[in-house]
């Protein structure tokens, strides 16, 4: 379709960002809006989960939905929704808006993730899918890194709600992008949710969910509890744990730009080790747990292992489901969101019942679960593909 237009790539890897650091601002900003807004922090921990409860149900239904509109209209329209959920945030009265407000960042979250890859698709030619989808999580990393550390940084100057209006002007800035970048994208044929959920019925996409499930619920499992750990068992003060956090979200930069080197050649490979590596760092922090500089190495591994995974997993969507690739987005984005809560879910019941140590064995415990699902990576292969 013409020449690449990388333009529209930059502008959605600027929404990503965009959409990452909103999402996880909360999770260094937790006391403050809390206390703020009549809620304990567990309640306010809720304001994480039911963003991710909205994007597993979108990403099941907009494939669709966008079936009938105009592929370029449905992004602009998920941005606009973006900026609204913004608004109300910053604007929240009481608890019951900040959850309406959650909830609509979710759906932009999940049909923005379910659309990415189909839509890099259709925006530059095949060799250079890699390529697009690397930069695309490249705004992811800068996104992760950046949230927590640059929240509580902004909140303890401007107050919680000021670091969400400091977003705003960037979704304003970033919709006039997409307006002027995105190329019309004519609607393709519907995609009914029986359509997504059928997809399961592929051997290597049944596979390769399970896979996907285990790698990331595992890996949240351990991350939602960084904080916990990091303050009882090594002791960390408040500025030595963003320094720590911002490491480990830094050294995303270098696992995303890593796993896009590697891709074309070894995708398969990097399927089926990343989360055992994942695994065996996540073990390895119990046993240096009390040594600071220790931990510090321990989780720039962990930020560049976990940084690794999710481009890995996009790149074999648009190889494994290449005749589907808005349904298998679909699938991909909702079995990711519902791994992310159920591995939280489960390393807070593990941290609350029994402790810190269990949390992350746990999390380890699944990713090497998800090693053995994917072992070298035949039973992920569709049939049609070599």
């Amino acid at each position: 379709s013409g020449k690449p237009a990388w333009g529209a790539v930059g502008s959605m890897a600027m929404c990503v960002a965009i959409l990452i650091a909103a999402e996880f601002m909360p999770v260094s900003l937790l006391t403050p809006i809390a206390a703020d807004l009549g809620a304990t922090q567990g309640m306010a921990g809720q304001a994480i989960s039911i963003s991710g409860l909205f994007a597993v149900a979108t990403s099941l239904l907009i494939p669709a939905i966008a079936s009938h509109f105009d592929r370029r209209h449905v992004l602009i329209a998920l941005t606009g929704v973006m900026l609204a959920s913004l608004v109300l945030i910053a604007s929240a009265p009481n608890f019951a808006v900040l959850m309406v407000a959650r909830s609509l960042l979710g759906v932009t979250i999940g049909g923005f993730w379910a659309l990415a890859t189909a839509t890099v698709m259709r925006l530059v030619p095949a060799e250079s899918i890699p390529k697009a989808l690397g930069l695309m999580y490249t705004g992811n990393a800068v996104a992760a890194a950046l949230a927590a550390p640059i929240g509580s940084y902004f909140g303890a100057i401007i107050g919680w709600r000021g670091a969400f209006w400091a977003l705003t002007p960037f979704v304003v800035a970033n919709l006039i992008w997409q307006w002027a970048s995105l190329p019309s994208m004519p609607p393709q044929a519907a995609n009914p949710v029986g359509k997504v959920l059928g997809l399961l019925k592929r051997p290597n996409v049944a596979f390769a969910m399970a896979g996907v499930m285990l790698s990331f619920g595992g890996a949240f499992a351990t991350f939602t509890y960084l904080r916990p750990f990091l303050e009882t068992y090594t002791g960390v003060t408040v500025p030595q744990l963003s320094l720590l956090l911002l490491g480990l979200g830094a050294a995303g930069f270098a696992g995303t730009y890593f796993a896009t080197v590697m891709l074309n050649r070894h995708l398969y490979a990097l399927l089926r080790w990343l989360p055992l590596a994942l695994g065996a760092v996540t073990l390895a922090l119990l046993a240096v747990g009390h040594v600071l500089w220790a931990v510090a190495l321990a989780l720039v591994a962990w930020g560049a292992l976990n940084a690794a995974i999710p481009v890995a997993w996009s790149t074999w969507l648009s190889k494994g489901i290449a005749d589907e690739p808005e349904s298998g987005g679909g699938l991909l984005v909702a079995a990711i969101q519902l791994a992310i809560m159920l591995g939280a879910a489960l390393g807070g019941v593990l941290l609350d019942h029994l402790s810190i140590m269990a949390t992350l064995i746990g999390g380890a415990g699944m990713l090497a679960l998800s090693t053995l699902i994917v072992g070298n990576g035949a039973r992920l292969q569709s049939r049609g593909s070599a």
